[in-house]
């Protein structure tokens, strides 16, 4: 990156556009920067999770490169034409995935959200998720983007919901299991 931010507020943005990483402006509410919110809002939420007490180191570390790749997905949305993501790195996540996959008991019910603060947190990233892979195929059907990010999110949301799961049972809790009305 040849640019670095040493003025934060530029006032470029007053008027409702903002810059691209080719110097060109679009509105700030263009769907690429809808997309670029959306990844950003991600990459937070996975700091949050991160930052929660008692992290398992592995998970941690796993989410650790999630996160450069995520920001490294941004550059790729602020820079039209740009390649950062590629088949590898959705590699990466089917392998974590399987991974992390195998040391859970099959579903047999839906799930919600909860368990402990930790796996809340992972569920969130997975709802983030969803929205930014919502808001990247949505600037797809306007402007191209390569296959990798769209298929990268994709496999991140399924991860997210597996790492609520796996930090639960770590942390000897149980999944929290939707109730089918008739039962509650």
């Amino acid at each position: 990156m040849a640019t670095r931010l040493s003025v934060i507020a530029t006032r470029t943005g007053d008027k409702g556009s903002t810059g691209l990483g080719d110097g060109s402006r679009v509105p700030k509410d263009a769907p690429r920067i809808a997309a670029m919110g959306d990844v950003d809002e991600l990459n937070s939420t996975l700091g949050v999770l991160r930052a929660q007490p008692g992290l398992p180191q592995d998970i941690d570390a796993l989410l650790a490169q999630v996160q450069h790749d995520l920001f490294d997905l941004g550059a790729e949305l602020c820079i039209p034409g740009h390649t950062a993501l590629k088949t590898e790195h959705v590699v990466f996540l089917d392998a974590a995935l399987a991974e992390h996959n195998a040391a859970l008991s099959p579903l047999k019910e839906f799930i919600l959200p909860g368990g402990t603060q930790a796996a809340a947190t992972a569920h969130m990233a997975r709802t983030v998720c969803r929205r930014a892979e919502r808001s990247v195929i949505t600037l797809h059907h306007s402007e191209p983007v390569n296959e990798a990010p769209r298929q990268y999110l994709n496999r991140l949301s399924d991860l997210c919901f597996v790492l609520a799961r796996v930090l639960n049972k770590r942390a000897g809790r149980s999944d929290v299991l939707w109730q089918n009305p008739a039962s509650r």
